[in-house]
């Protein structure tokens, strides 16, 4: 049985605002074919995230080069709780227009310095002219509509969860965090804001040769048919969900792209990866199309 992609590469990313390797910081895992047609594991770990950009684009040309077609999973949200885009007023009120609201404000240098807690204060401002949906950020970041500490979310707001992350419950310690924490332990809001413009800028240079799923797919099980003609397909993983064994001196993040590499890997091989990209049972068509519109999934949720 053919696979539907030829290599897997998985990306753990890092909001820090100062260069970092090792332990918490970014790490891309690529498993591709060798010479001999075989997978073979290789890791990348970028001390910065224009560093990490330069290693993708890197990656994705050669696998272009070989003509293979690529998954790239990113262990972020690469969509927002359902009604985000309409609460902030934008003109596309879908998962488009929050990645062109994300790409249009956020400033990030190459050495790490990044505006991400200003960007969630302006986004507070814009939502509710309070310190709210976004919260977490060092006492020295606090600002007018940015607080450290957590706020009452409110029946006005868009939920707290998508619909993804509820789905985590129980994996993973107590599950994937609410987009709304942008500091602290765990947390992924902040990898959000920095790193849906790295995504949206691979997929505007890769001129229709990516799509993203599920905005751009369809929530639904994928064959070859749906990938042919695809240099990638972008994905939002979550690390948690697979079974993550280091080996010996093994950072814990490097096993975690190689665990997540490996089991997509097993999982193509074995003609069950397609099933992968679709919902649930039981989902209504209702459901369905926020996750396609604006919320997203998480890969294996």
């Amino acid at each position: 049985m053919s696979r539907l992609f030829d290599a897997y590469v998985m990306v753990d990313w890092s909001a820090s605002s100062t260069p970092k390797t090792g332990k918490d910081s970014i790490w891309i895992g690529v498993n591709k074919k060798d010479a001999r047609f075989r997978p073979t594991f290789e890791a990348h770990n970028p001390a910065t995230r224009a560093a990490a950009m330069a290693t993708l684009r890197e990656v994705l040309a050669d696998l272009r080069r070989r003509g293979e077609r690529v998954l790239v999973g990113f262990d972020f949200p690469l969509g927002y709780p359902r009604g985000t885009a309409a609460k902030l007023g934008l003109k596309d009120a879908d998962w488009s227009g929050m990645w062109k609201f994300l790409a249009d404000n956020v400033v990030d240098k190459p050495t790490n310095v990044n505006n991400r807690f200003a960007v969630a204060n302006k986004a507070n401002r814009l939502m509710t002219d309070a310190a709210r949906p976004f919260w977490g950020c060092p006492a020295k970041d606090a600002q007018t509509w940015l607080s450290p500490t957590k706020p009452e979310h409110g029946p006005d707001l868009p939920p707290v969860l998508r619909a993804a992350e509820a789905a985590t419950a129980g994996k993973g310690k107590a599950g994937a965090k609410s987009v709304w924490q942008i500091f602290g332990n765990g947390t992924v809001g902040s990898q959000a804001i920095v790193g849906i413009p790295a995504v949206r800028a691979l997929h505007v240079e890769m001129a229709g040769k990516a799509k993203v799923w599920p905005f751009e797919t369809g929530w639904k099980t994928l064959k070859r048919d749906d990938v042919e003609g695809l240099d990638a397909l972008f994905v939002e993983i979550y690390p948690a969900l697979g079974d993550v064994r280091p080996e010996t001196g093994e950072i814990v993040d490097r096993a975690q792209v190689r665990a997540l590499c490996e089991h997509f890997l097993r999982l193509d091989e074995a003609g069950k990866l397609g099933e992968a990209f679709g919902p649930p049972k039981g989902v209504d068509e209702a459901e369905v199309a926020i996750i396609e519109s604006e919320e997203g999934w998480i890969l294996g949720a």
